[in-house]
């Protein structure tokens, strides 16, 4: 659909971005890997970020995930001493 090349998913691998697997000497992408693929190649496409680029702006969106479920996690607690 994308019209990608391979050498550009297997540099996502190389970097640790995707998963790949092989079957029968068949290469796959899983398809729970396809929502963070297709975010990837809009950053390579349309805005021509290279692979590191990506890599960053993955760990980045990655940590800004995790704080966001760190706030959450305060918040209900904090509500568990506010009803007090």
């Amino acid at each position: 659909y994308y019209n990608i090349e391979y050498t550009f998913i297997n540099s996502l691998q190389e970097a640790g971005l995707v998963q790949i697997k092989t079957v029968n000497e068949t290469t796959y992408i899983p398809e729970t890997e396809l929502q963070k693929l297709e975010r990837m190649i809009h950053l390579h496409h349309d805005l021509e970020i290279n692979v590191a680029g990506i890599e960053a702006i993955t760990h980045l969106l990655d940590r800004v995930e995790q704080m966001q479920d760190n706030v959450r996690s305060l918040r209900n607690r904090l509500r568990l001493y506010e009803d007090e």
